[in-house]
């Protein structure tokens, strides 16, 4: 018959992320400090290191929209084909529009807005 033995806990590792403002990344950092919890983040929080999404991805700069119709395409886990069907947009448009070949006007981004649950503001 096999006995019960007693085993000691082992702690896993968690690996954890947080979202909020620049002061209080600050303040949970002290926080972390103080707890000796190890910090995994390769950069410093200064403010002179933080990025506007122009600068990481320049594309937005010139096609937000686009870049808006495929993120929001990928989400929905769609096709350009699926989403022209949805929206009665020729597949070639839409991939016109996302590579900022084609212009997006206000109806369009309804009709996409519609077919993927966004608002339609984010394509113009």
């Amino acid at each position: 018959m096999r006995a019960l033995t007693n085993k000691p806990r082992t702690e896993k590792k968690i690996e954890a992320r947080f979202e909020g403002s620049y002061a209080q990344m600050v303040k949970l950092r002290r926080m972390a400090q103080t707890l000796r919890v190890k910090d995994l983040t390769e950069w410093a929080l200064e403010e002179k290191e933080l990025y506007t999404p122009e600068e990481v991805s320049p594309e937005l700069a010139w096609n937000g929209g686009g870049v808006a119709i495929r993120g929001a395409r990928g989400k929905e886990g769609l096709t350009q084909r699926q989403l022209a069907e949805l929206t009665g947009i020729a597949q070639h448009h839409i991939s016109e529009m996302e590579n900022g070949k084609r212009p997006i006007g206000k109806e369009t981004a309804r009709r996409l807005a519609d077919a993927l649950n966004i608002d339609y503001r984010v394509f113009l």
